[in-house]
């Protein structure tokens, strides 16, 4: 059984106004991704999160900047449109499983 987050590239250099992609491997049968970033000496702060192939809630900024997609059975990504230094930060890919309620009748 498969037990960790894979991200890929491990780092990446690109100059100004290029296109920037991430690729990020969940954990299967996880529901949820969740991409984030963390700049030197700020909070990690939150950029978008998918339930399955679909967004649930993202950002401003990530509206303005990025894309993402997360295919089913393919790797989920992450794009800066076009790069500026101020995206100079380490980016994180987590995944999580979905709380089910159930609820039986009688």
């Amino acid at each position: 059984m498969d037990t960790e987050v894979t991200q890929s590239p491990s780092h990446l250099v690109n100059g100004k106004d290029q296109k920037a992609k991430m690729d990020c491997v969940p954990i299967k049968r996880h529901s949820y991704v969740h991409w984030y970033r963390k700049k030197l000496e700020e909070a990690l702060e939150f950029l978008v999160y998918f339930q399955k192939q679909d967004i649930v809630e993202d950002t401003a900024m990530f509206k303005q900047r990025f894309s993402a997609e997360c295919p089913q059975n393919s790797p989920c990504s992450l794009e800066i449109n076009s790069t500026e230094a101020a995206d100079s930060a380490l980016y994180f890919c987590a995944s999580s499983q979905s709380t089910v309620l159930r609820v039986s009748s009688s």
